[in-house]
């Protein structure tokens, strides 16, 4: 009995490390951290898999288990002042200083918008509180929070249009001044997709003529910001990275476009793109716009282009029309749309699918004449700078926190 408990608490140990266990790169940082973080994540993952198989709930539903469990209720205290609002109808949560700057001098402000995907993440969650709260005590600002609407339940362009009438209704004078904002010190950030909404935001501001108030700068973390080609050299490098591999990332773009798992499937092979999207790929040449260090090993090919998804032809008024889209694929612009953007700090990290997004964004503003801060983490991973709170809190998250309230702080 004693040998059978023996051999069974043995063969228990061995399958967890086994499952735990992966080929992480050493030059990661708390390595064995990571790999029981996303232990958590892929077993979730599983089950989302199958609830979806056997028809009781979708994929993102399941997924959305891990926002509900680091929601939490902002509260003001005694350094900050949090209000839930509603700017032109969609949900805002607001951080502002208890205490006024010394006499009437006006506050900077930074509107920030959560990633997740499109699909998962709220502004409520812990990390974005606790940053949202170390943003307004060390830069004496405004934080506003948006809560905007998310896919599966509402499709593209739902919620880059929520994230859009909260930023013009934010950026009306009289607002401003009812939160003592500066209007020349107004900053857009997000992580991930709400880097892809912060910097799809600052291309349409700059469009509408007569506008009085601009923003001054805009701040992307690891921003995923084109759906043309999914396999780039950190696509296919980073595909079974922890957090976020290809297959979720393909995902998640999916349902930002469709539920139909056809488009799914097409992205997975990179065979979506159509006939007009085809015509925008020059605008994400990984071969052109990436510096020779990050070609890696692998050779520039162009994605194939299909008249349609599987075996449905998708018409110009269907999801694939989206991919076209500036709105959901900032990359897509051309140059002379780039050039009057405010000046932009970009992060990202190599052990992640969407560094080479992000790293292809800089060239192009850089060639356009934009300022732009690139900051690049040698042993960062998607997601870092929200591995925050206890435990899975992580010293990279710390480092990329200070170094972009630094970078806040100094060109805000």
């Amino acid at each position: 009995m004693r040998l059978g408990s023996i051999i069974l608490f043995v063969a228990l140990c061995s399958f967890t490390a086994y499952y735990i266990y992966e080929p992480i790169p050493e030059e990661i940082d708390e390595r064995w951290k990571l790999m029981l973080t996303n232990s958590f994540f892929r077993s979730l993952s599983h089950l989302a898999d199958l609830s979806e198989l056997l028809g009781l709930k979708d994929y993102m539903g399941v997924m959305y288990f891990i926002t509900l469990l680091e929601n939490v209720v902002p509260v003001s205290d005694e350094h900050v002042k949090v209000t839930e609002e509603k700017f032109d109808g969609v949900e805002v949560v607001l951080y502002q200083p208890k205490q006024r700057g010394a006499g009437t001098e006006l506050r900077r402000a930074v509107i920030y918008l959560h990633g997740g995907g499109w699909c998962l993440g709220s502004s409520r969650m812990s990390p974005y509180d606790l940053l949202a709260r170390k943003m307004v005590t060390e830069l004496d600002a405004v934080v506003l929070n948006v809560e905007y609407r998310l896919a599966p339940a509402h499709h593209f362009p739902v919620p880059y249009e929520d994230v859009y009438r909260v930023v013009k209704h934010f950026l009306q004078k009289g607002v401003l001044a009812q939160y003592s904002v500066d209007p020349g010190r107004i900053a857009v950030s997000g992580d991930s997709a709400g880097g892809n909404l912060a910097a799809a935001v600052s291309q349409q501001l700059r469009k509408e003529p007569g506008r009085q108030v601009h923003l001054k700068a805009q701040a992307l973390i690891y921003p995923v910001l084109q759906a043309l080609d999914l396999n780039t050299p950190s696509y296919q490098q980073n595909q079974d990275m922890p957090i976020l591999p290809r297959t979720l990332m393909v995902r998640f773009w999916s349902e930002y476009f469709t539920s139909d798992k056809a488009l799914f499937r097409a992205m997975m092979a990179n065979t979506h793109n159509n006939p007009e999207s085809s015509s925008l790929l020059k605008f994400v040449n990984w071969s052109a716009f990436l510096p020779e260090t990050y070609h890696r090993k692998y050779n520039y090919s162009a994605p194939a282009v299909a008249q349609g998804v599987g075996d449905e032809a998708v018409g110009m008024d269907g999801p694939s029309r989206s991919f076209a889209d500036p709105r959901a694929s900032p990359l897509l612009v051309p140059d002379t749309a780039l050039h009057s953007l405010p000046k932009a700090y970009i992060l990202t990290c190599e052990y992640d699918v969407l560094r080479d997004d992000g790293i292809m964004y800089v060239t192009r503003l850089r060639a356009a004449g934009v300022e732009v801060t690139h900051e690049h983490y040698d042993t960062g991973f998607h997601g870092g700078l929200m591995f925050t709170v206890w435990p899975t809190d992580f010293l990279i998250a710390r480092r990329m926190t200070d170094n972009y309230i630094k970078w806040l702080k100094e060109n805000l």
